[in-house]
């Protein structure tokens, strides 16, 4: 059976990050660069894109909290751009 998502958590927050989630890894040279790291250390397809959803999530109420623009450069590490 394909990898699913777990149950836990907000189904509706999930839903709407899945498809920002999918853009970002394949606009976006940092997500791109993080979510490749994941998938060549062995984990699923489906759980790399779990974990740019939460760093993307992290970032976004990091952002509403500190009042600052939002910035893909600031969440992910410049190692695994330097990597791919």
């Amino acid at each position: 059976k394909p990898g699913r998502l777990g149950k836990s958590g907000n189904a509706y927050l999930r839903a709407a990050m899945y498809m920002p989630a999918l853009t970002a890894v394949r606009c976006d040279p940092y997500a791109k660069a993080f979510y490749e790291s994941l998938v060549s250390r062995g984990k699923k397809k489906m759980q790399a894109i779990a974990a740019v959803m939460r760093k993307y999530l992290t970032g976004i109420w990091a952002c509403m909290r500190g009042d600052e623009p939002f910035d893909t450069a600031k969440l992910f590490s410049s190692e695994h751009l330097r990597k791919a």
